[in-house]
């Protein structure tokens, strides 16, 4: 027996789809795609509920003559260190990159269905799913493994990330931490603190990590390694009513509600504002370099402190740092854009620091862009006629002048950690800065057409286009090659070779191995010195 039902797109284009009873809503979802001429979806039911993929048409209440709906979600990509995972437009998921770091998700492949959000650490991913609970892959250490914490995840509303670990905000605004206890993972020492959860921020240190939630009172809750800001006693008696923390790599400062600053962590990247704290009034936002922070004042004025090779420093710019609207970080200056459209550079030249050469160039800026690479930076500006002005190192972007005819109407640029990728108003990509990191896309130009947004891993790019298929380039072992996935599969390719890296990309300490697949679906590990 079958039933014929009614399926809808939200534009209002309808196609009348027959399937049996025993037939499963899959093979009912497959057929209004081919009716419809559409991609992949999700089938809702008249009451607006995602319906079963999995389920038999007699067991999922449908019955003949209903109307359903097949609505088709934006592809959304995110990145960690080395691999990309992709939501597609039906909720399932693909990964590529290195299998060990997240490019593999193929064992917890058939949980993964209606994922609303996805968060990383450096070599590990965790999804939200439609019901609020969470699955985990990738490196288990790093938070790729949340099974002794799994039955506390539920009603999950937001995760936030450290470099090795998790933290979950939960409906009733509770926190489920897992991971490396040395990067926050482990929260059990300030567990029955943990109530009335606003917001989480976490530090970005490779030696350990911390986190530090703000609750409903504007108190503050930390904790992960006591270095890196795990430990905030010190100034717990100051932090109250906060508004806003950010972080550098191993040090928070936060924003209290009369505009004055607490900070706390490591005093070598920026835990120690005492030199400049009675500056630090009616501070209106703060940004971070690795080891320095600046902060925005009312009257658009800056304030720094921190490293001074990093950025801690800029009184050599002082008296320019007026009408400042907003700024961007790379790994060790900074670049503030002032109201006028104009751009002051300070910190260490060869990671930014230095705008001079482009200086007189640097007018009606819209937006800037920085590259994060720890041996050289370099910062790209989109003016307000579409053009690009770039400066600092050379070798991972700050040069742009083998591209710079291409460089049009530019809507949108992302970085990876040594190159930039421009989306220009037709859709089409330019990139430039190290090849191996992304700046070179020649061998996948053909397919960058109508491009809709890019993801940056640390050595590669992804980007979604209108078919809301997947392009990515870059180094292969970064997630730069996801021809595996292309035509949205999760088949791996016959044989893979790729070399792990822990967290950190060009700073690891990992010892590499080798994985291949074979036609005949079996792996061989190969760990170094073997």
């Amino acid at each position: 027996m079958s039933i014929s039902v009614e399926v809808a797109l939200l534009s209002g284009r309808t196609a009348t789809i027959e399937a049996g009873l025993d037939e499963e809503v899959s093979t009912l979802k497959r057929r209004a795609q081919s009716a419809l001429g559409v991609g992949r979806g999700r089938l809702l039911d008249s009451s607006g509920s995602i319906l079963d993929g999995s389920a038999r048409i007699k067991n999922a209440r449908l019955q003949h003559g209903d109307s359903l709906t097949f609505h088709i979600n934006k592809v959304q990509a995110s990145g960690n260190s080395t691999a990309f995972a992709a939501i597609l437009s039906d909720g399932s998921i693909v990964t590529w990159g290195n299998p060990k770091c997240g490019g593999d998700s193929s064992p917890v492949r058939e949980k993964l269905r209606n994922v609303q959000q996805i968060q990383a650490t450096s070599q590990s991913f965790a999804a939200i799913l439609g019901d609020g609970s969470v699955v985990t892959w990738g490196h288990g250490h790093t938070g790729g493994d949340s099974s002794s914490v799994q039955d506390r995840l539920k009603n999950v509303q937001q995760i936030q990330a450290s470099k090795g670990a998790f933290a979950a905000l939960l409906e009733d605004r509770s926190v489920v931490t897992w991971g490396m206890s040395n990067f926050g993972g482990d929260s059990t020492a300030v567990q029955d603190q943990l109530k009335n959860v606003q917001r989480i921020q976490a530090t970005s240190g490779l030696r350990g990590s911390a986190f530090a939630a703000i609750l409903a009172d504007g108190s503050v809750v930390t904790w992960g390694d006591a270095r890196f800001g795990g430990d905030s006693t010190a100034v717990q008696h100051q932090l109250n009513k906060v508004q806003h923390i950010q972080a550098s790599r191993e040090a928070f400062a936060a924003i209290l509600g009369d505009g004055s600053v607490v900070t706390w962590g490591d005093d070598l990247f920026g835990g120690n504002s005492s030199s400049v704290q009675d500056q630090l009034r009616n501070v209106q936002h703060i940004q971070a370099s690795h080891e320095a922070f600046a902060a925005i004042l009312g009257d658009g004025s800056v304030v720094t402190w921190g490293d001074d090779q990093f950025g801690g420093d800029s009184r050599a710019v002082q008296h320019r740092l007026k009408n400042v609207q907003q700024i961007q970080a790379s790994f060790s200056a900074f670049a503030a854009l002032l109201a006028d459209g104009s751009v002051v550079t300070w910190g260490e030249g060869i990671f930014g620091g230095d705008s001079s050469a482009v200086q007189n160039q640097l007018k009606n800026v819209q937006h800037i862009q920085a590259s994060n690479s720890t041996r050289g930076s370099a910062f790209a500006a989109i003016l307000q006629d579409g053009s690009v002005v770039t400066w600092g190192d050379a070798r991972f972007g700050g040069s742009s002048s083998a591209v710079q005819e291409k460089l049009k109407n530019v809507q949108e640029i992302q970085a990876s950690s040594g190159a930039f990728a421009a989306i220009t108003a037709d859709g089409s990509v330019v990139t430039w800065g190290a090849g191996r990191t992304g700046g070179d896309s020649t061998a996948m130009q053909a397919q960058l057409k109508n491009v809709q947004q890019i993801q940056a891993s640390f050595s590669a790019f992804a980007a979604l286009v209108g078919t809301g298929s997947v392009v990515s380039w870059g180094d292969a072992m970064f997630g730069g090659d996801s021809t595996a996935v292309q035509d949205n599969s999760v088949a791996e390719p016959d044989v893979v070779l790729s070399i792990r890296l822990p967290q950190g990309g060009e700073n690891s300490t990992c010892n590499v191995w080798i994985q291949v697949h074979l036609r005949s679906g079996s792996r061989v590990h190969a760990p170094s010195g073997s």
